[in-house]
Parts: C-alpha cells; sequence; structure tokens
C-alpha cells in the first residue's frame, strides 16, 4: 500500500520543474540552505520520490526495505520536561540485501554513510556505488542520520554534527546485525565521503575493534581549518541555535572535539583514505592534516593522494576509468577483511 501510495504520489506531484531538481546532481558535502530558507514540504515530496527510484535501479539485485530505530534523544529540545522530549528520536535507515545471497552461512555488511551536512542517501550520488558492493555479495545498511534531509523541519534541526549523528549510524550498524542473524559481527566494514568520511573515521575512533576495515573518501577531518577557509556564510550555518550554537572562535575545542585530526591516536581499525588535490569543497590540506597526524602518532594505515584528478571532490565517484580503477581499490582493499563471496579481482 506505502508503494502505491507514494507512485500516486509522483505521478501527481512530477512536474518539469520537480524533476529537474530530481535529476540536478546534488551539492557536494557543503550544508544546504539556512532553516530560515528551508522548505521541509518539498523536501519530504522529494524524497518520498525518490525513495520509487531505489526499487528500480537496484531492485534486480538487491531486496530493499526501509524502516526506523530509536537513536539519543534530540539534545536541541528546549523544554526538556514536555512530554516525549526525552523519547528516542526516530532515525531512519536503508537495507539493501543481495537477491542470490547464500544466507545458510555469515555474510558481511557494509555501513554505507551518505555524504553532506543536511543530506541524505540519493540515488543521484549513491546508486553506482551501492549495486557495485551489492554485486560483491555484499549486504548494506545506510543511516539518514539525524540532520539529514528528507523528514522535515524537525528532524532537520536535530542534527549534531560530529556528535550524535556518528551515534546514529553506529546504532543503524547494531540493529541491523541484531536484525539478521546471518551477517557477521566480525566482518563490518564502514565507507564514507566527504562528511560521510567524517562520520567513518568518528565510528572507528569511538568504536575501533567494532569494525574489520574502514574506508574515507575525500573526508572532512579539520573543522578548524575549514571554518577558516570557508565563506562567512557558511560559517553561519555551524553556529546556528539549532546547530553547535558558537562559532569556532567562541569555542575553538569544541570544534577540534568534532575533528577526526584530533582523535588520530584512537585509530585501531584497518583504513584506507583517498583525497584529490584539486577537491573544491574539501581542501586537500584538512586531509593532509589527517594523514599527518596518523603518522604521528605511528598508526598502520594506507592513502593515496590523487593529482588534479578530474572530478575534484567526485573524482572516484563518477564512471571515469579513472573513477573506476579508483574504486575498484577501494573495493580489493575493503575484501581483504571482509571476504564477500564475489569480490572483485
Amino acid at each position: 500500500m506505502r508503494i502505491l501510495r507514494l507512485a500516486a504520489l509522483a505521478s501527481f506531484a512530477l512536474s518539469s520543474t520537480l524533476l529537474a531538481q530530481i535529476a540536478a546532481p546534488a551539492p557536494a558535502a557543503k550544508p544546504a540552505a539556512a532553516a530560515s530558507g528551508y522548505n521541509g514540504t518539498d523536501d519530504v515530496l522529494l524524497k518520498r520520490m525518490d525513495d520509487l527510484l531505489w526499487y528500480q535501479k537496484l531492485g534486480d539485485i538487491a531486496e530493499i526495505d526501509k524502516a526506523e530505530y530509536g537513536g539519543a534523544p534530540n539534545p536541541h529540545v528546549k523544554n526538556k520536561k514536555a512530554p516525549g522530549a526525552t523519547n528516542p528520536l526516530i532515525i531512519h535507515v536503508y537495507t539493501f540485501i543481495p537477491k542470490n545471497l547464500d544466507r545458510s552461512k555469515k555474510q558481511p555488511l557494509i555501513v554505507y554513510v551518505h555524504q553532506g551536512v543536511h543530506q541524505s542517501l540519493d540515488t543521484t550520488i549513491d546508486t553506482h556505488q551501492l549495486r557495485e558492493l551489492i554485486q560483491q555479495g555484499y549486504t548494506i545498511v545506510a543511516t539518514d542520520y539525524r540532520g539529514s534531509t528528507g523528514y522535515g523541519r524537525g528532524y532537520y534541526e536535530a542534527i549534531d554534527y560530529g556528535g550524535l549523528e556518528v551515534d546514529d549510524v553506529y546504532r543503524g550498524m547494531q540493529w541491523m546485525l541484531a536484525r539478521y542473524s546471518f551477517l557477521d559481527p566480525k566482518r563490518v566494514g564502514i565507507i564514507g565521503w566527504s562528511h560521510g568520511g567524517l562520520i567513518t573515521l568518528m565510528n572507528i575512533f569511538a568504536h575501533p575493534h567494532d569494525f574489520a576495515v574502514a574506508y574515507a573518501g575525500v573526508p572532512v577531518s579539520d573543522l578548524v581549518a575549514r571554518l577558516g577557509y570557508e565563506t562567512e556564510g557558511y560559517r553561519e550555518i555551524y553556529s546556528a541555535p539549532y546547530h553547535l550554537g558558537e562559532t569556532v572562535n567562541e569555542d575553538i575545542e569544541e570544534y577540534r572535539r568534532r575533528s577526526p585530526v584530533n582523535h588520530a591516536k584512537e585509530l585501531d581499525t584497518p583504513l584506507l583514505i583517498h583525497t584529490n588535490t584539486n577537491d573544491e569543497d574539501v581542501n586537500y590540506l584538512e586531509v593532509e592534516h589527517l594523514i599527518q597526524a596518523l603518522t604521528f602518532e605511528k598508526k598502520k594505515f594506507e592513502y593515496k593522494i590523487y593529482q588534479d584528478a578530474p572530478g575534484g571532490h567526485y573524482f572516484n565517484r563518477m564512471d571515469t576509468p579513472l573513477a573506476l580503477e579508483s574504486r575498484h581499490d577501494v573495493y580489493v582493499f575493503l575484501a581483504g577483511y571482509l571476504h564477500p563471496d564475489h569480490p572483485v579481482k
């Protein structure tokens, strides 16, 4: 019934304007417009239509579901004594299970973290990577953590950058393992690009023995540096009352606490990092700081710096020969620890 209802809604609402919005590439890791310009109604409608596309694009190879689980309460609630103020925040999650998966034996799990502040899992950006992972035999869980778009203003403003959004993704992994007995808790990988790379890094730093392997592509790594080279409008989004609430100048330690570069000593998970010197969003200097910090702490990790790779921030999420080669390297790295049924050669 839900699918039929959404299909009817999509059929009614898909004007040429909305189609253009869906087809247009999403912005990179930079936040959407501030809440004053945020239209939650349109956002929810577009999200529901995009959800339909998952079945069209991946339904041939995967069993697809969307569900919810409980996260930590929203810390931005002003009146903590109001009814329901301390209830768990409802977190939205996608699951993709290969149709040909042998469930009679233990199988690996990939935690896929979507990119972008105030964005969400998106068929325009994420479909190709998910298809490639599913074809290798990976089950995937992908959380639209608090602050993601597509669920109205309340969810949008529940954002907790580098904080509870990290916990939301970790709880999604735990929820998935509890839900499906064929998944192997010792073969869990986590991957993400851009802001998803930050959440990936913060998860393995906070839970170093719960993940077998991790990949961080062009990850946001140093918020203090980032807020230094970004525009004033970008900085204002972070200091909004529903966000961090203070500028980096007013509370530099809080920004450091939410930056992967300041947790390098906590790495104890096999990690691969990719970055690009001409990245127009996550400046190379951020990832360079992370690489330097991990090296200083004498951590074992792998990384590759691409020199002016075409595509900038999206260089290995495209369908160019270089992008396919780069993703192949990522998949080989993951398979060395997760051992899927159909690893790439």
